[in-house]
């Protein structure tokens, strides 16, 4: 037992909580016994779903009756103080009680109490949001998707080393590869943090990840880079976008699959296939954004997804911990 990963869980953020938290964990524990939970929240209410499905070996629960509300401000949920579900989980890992924390709360209030809990690695600036983006070849890490509005070019690159680090604590096997998101892949183009950036990393020739200079928004999803870098304003308009997208293209598919007779026997035929499309673009499969530049690694799991994609951000978890996140961002940053 000595051995098991540690995972602060705020049960009681994102809609249907803790119901969803907490068939998340039961789920996730039924494949993956390397996970023991510390859960935060209202400990009758958790044992009532619970019910006997996990040993207790692999779980303890801190009992809150406070939790932060999904339409609190970051500031309004800071002041409702220390003992919100939130608070707790996050002060869980800043005493190294635990290796990792994970919440489906609200976004903004997570980053400032995680931020008023945990230190900044050393020679990082800011924090940056990240998150996994399906394409061809597989998957790409994608970040700032908002923490960060402006940006300097230092926060740039570290947002690159950050970005590759994470990218090979997921995926230990491959070569992280990086590039800028911007309006053109020319060298000239762009505004000037963007090409300072640009110089910078091209000057560093860091060994740690590829730099293959700049990629245009309609190639994110091309697979020919894994890790695209940008300010939080340009990435969290290319993650809305790209989430509008989808949903529209399974919307119609939808439609013109039931919309008639022809339709409907053509989805029939093509039921694997359209399985396999469906799959590919279910957001549950994806769900765990990743707060990077702290000291402890910050999971924010959708606020609306079920207790499937609950599962899957455990596993990010997982992941994160086993890979040495911290220690490879560490090694890695730039002075």
């Amino acid at each position: 037992m000595q051995n098991l990963i540690k995972i602060a869980v705020d049960a009681m953020g994102g809609d249907n909580s803790p119901d969803k938290i907490i068939k998340g964990i039961i789920h996730n524990h039924h494949k993956n016994k390397d996970i023991f939970f510390k859960i935060f929240g209202s400990k009758n209410r958790i044992l009532k779903i619970l019910n006997n499905k996990m040993s207790k070996d692999f779980y303890e629960i801190i009992h809150t009756d406070e939790k932060v509300e999904s339409t609190d401000s970051p500031l309004e949920a800071a002041k409702r103080g220390k003992n919100t579900s939130m608070w707790l989980a996050i002060e869980s890992v800043k005493k190294k009680e635990s290796d990792i924390v994970i919440s489906a709360g609200n976004t903004g209030a997570l980053l400032v109490i995680s931020k008023l809990n945990l230190k900044m690695i050393e020679n990082i600036d800011k924090p940056a949001l990240s998150a996994l983006w399906p394409n061809k070849k597989g998957m790409s890490v994608v970040l700032d998707l908002g923490a960060n509005i402006e940006c300097s070019s230092k926060n740039l690159v570290d947002f690159s080393v950050m970005g590759a680090s994470l990218y090979k604590s997921l995926y230990p096997n491959d070569t992280p590869n990086v590039a800028l998101l911007n309006i053109g892949s020319e060298e000239l183009k762009g505004n000037e943090t963007i090409k300072e950036t640009y110089q910078l990393l091209n000057e560093k020739n860091i060994k740690d990840f590829i730099f293959s200079g700049y990629i245009e928004g309609d190639k994110l999803m091309d697979g020919e880079v894994n890790v695209i870098i940008s300010d939080g304003f340009t990435g969290n308009v290319a993650l809305k976008t790209a989430e509008g997208t989808a949903n529209f293209i399974t919307g119609e598919m939808k439609k013109a699959m039931s919309g008639n007779l022809i339709g409907k026997i053509s989805s029939l035929i093509n039921i694997i296939n359209i399985n396999k499309f469906k799959k590919r673009l279910d957001p549950r499969l994806y769900n765990g954004a990743i707060f990077i530049g702290l000291d402890s690694p910050v999971i924010k799991s959708h606020g609306g997804t079920d207790y499937i994609g609950f599962s899957n951000s455990l596993d990010v978890c997982c992941k994160i911990i086993k890979g040495n996140l911290i220690n490879k961002i560490k090694d890695n940053i730039i002075v």
